[in-house]
């Protein structure tokens, strides 16, 4: 009896796995193979960081995909092909046609991100284990990063008041306003402070907030952030000095971010714009630039800080202090 019962049990699975096993082979017929590209122009820099991006970084960012053939099998495939379309959207390296001033800026954003931790993305190099990035391959894209922009030493020590106050304040008639349509104005200088932080290329970023954005922050209510919200960046150079002490010293560039839903449906809300130099030169060179450079790198802090690359420190304090007192 225990051996008929076990021969009725088999041919329910046996009917299962073939099912399976008939879907599966199914979906390779419908798999599609990613579509080829050619290489208009790939990215020229020294081998041994060409070495670390084509690891690292060419899989999903570049028309020369080397992929497994496991990223090859459906369903696997699609979420693959997804991903790298959408990677190439951000950056390619196979159409790296861009200026020296837009080279370096590329390369300022790709060690940020290896910095970060960002990129590659981790469910990537699960898989990938081999393109993981070291801590000597962030020194060697560092380093060249570096290089691009020519970093001189620590200028004579000057006034940081004096240099924030004078280094971008022309006259209000006649501030420069951005190909999207958005005004500089140096009103943020009486904000609020939401963040501070620095970066590799040894440069000092203060994050302000106009009322809306410090109210959204104290209510903790900015995913998402509401309508009018105005968040600046004011990014200067450091300068260190004999006693260990760090200052702001030159202008950099001032970056704004102005949220308006209605205006700005192409970059999921948010209106870009930065001001460079003591002339405040408005970045872009048409109205749609913030689309193409922007918002793909801000989209991936959409959960986290509702696409701010800061996360907004507590502005009120009380608030702060009561909850660690709980």
């Amino acid at each position: 009896m225990d051996s008929v019962h076990k021969k009725r049990n088999v041919k329910p699975i046996a009917i299962i796995f073939l099912a399976v096993l008939g879907i599966f082979a199914g979906l390779q017929f419908s798999n599609q193979p990613l579509e080829g590209q050619p290489v208009s122009k790939k990215i020229e820099a020294p081998r041994e960081v060409l070495a670390i991006l084509e690891n690292s970084c060419f899989n999903c960012h570049s028309n020369q995909q080397n992929l497994s053939w496991y990223d090859k099998i459906a369903p696997i495939s699609w979420a693959v092909n997804k991903d790298i379309e959408r990677a190439r959207e951000v950056l390619n390296f196979s159409e790296w046609n861009y200026s020296p001033a837009e080279h370096q800026g590329k390369m300022y954003a790709i060690l940020n991100m290896m910095q970060s931790g960002k990129m590659p993305l981790h469910e990537y190099t699960l898989l990938h284990p081999t393109a993981k990035i070291t801590k000597k391959d962030i020194e060697t894209v560092k380093k060249y990063t570096l290089s691009l922009s020519g970093l001189s030493p620590v200028k004579q020590e000057k006034d940081l008041h004096q240099n924030i106050q004078t280094n971008h304040s022309p006259d209000p008639a006649k501030f420069p306003v951005s190909l999207n349509g958005i005004r500089y104005t140096d009103e943020f200088k009486n904000w609020k402070v939401i963040s501070m932080s620095t970066l590799f290329d040894k440069s000092i970023r203060v994050i302000y907030g106009n009322d809306i954005a410090v109210k959204a922050i104290e209510t903790e209510n900015f995913h998402p952030w509401p309508d009018g919200s105005i968040v600046v960046k004011s990014v200067w150079k450091q300068e260190n000095f004999a006693d260990g002490e760090v200052r702001a010293g030159e202008f950099i560039n001032a970056q704004f971010m102005v949220k308006d839903s209605k205006k700005y449906t192409d970059t999921e809300g948010w209106g870009f714009a930065k001001f460079s130099g003591n002339d405040l030169h408005p970045t872009g060179k048409t109205a749609s630039f913030a689309k193409e450079s922007c918002i793909a790198c801000h989209r991936q802090l959409a959960e986290k800080t509702g696409y701010l690359f800061d996360v907004p420190m507590k502005v009120n304090t009380e608030r702060l202090i009561k909850n660690l007192e709980k």
